[in-house]
């Protein structure tokens, strides 16, 4: 599957159930890390965790694995790496601080 289309299937799961602030980063030229950052954000722990549990169910269905995951613990800022895709949910006040766009 291409890193466009993961990226896609991410950000849809993100909106479908409610993150606030779905983006998707085209960051090729930034980085050799990867291609694309899809970046969402919720202002509890549970639904920064419900969000990124959501969208990993619906790639693990796309047949699309994860190569990790950071943050799941504290949900303030959970990170799944695919590779040449890395998701960012972050709770709020952790992305504005953050900044990443």
């Amino acid at each position: 599957m291409e890193s466009l289309e993961i990226a896609t299937i991410a950000a849809r799961t993100a909106h479908e159930v409610k993150a606030d602030n779905v983006l998707v980063l085209d960051v090729k030229e930034l980085t050799a890390v990867c291609d694309y950052f899809v970046i969402a954000s919720a202002p509890t722990r549970i639904q920064t965790k419900d969000i990124a549990r959501k969208m990993e169910e619906a790639l693990t269905e796309n047949g699309v694995n994860k190569l990790r995951i950071q943050g799941r613990d504290e949900a303030s800022w959970i990170l799944l790496d695919y590779g040449m895709v890395v998701i960012h949910v972050f709770l709020t006040q952790e992305r504005e601080f953050y900044d990443l766009e």
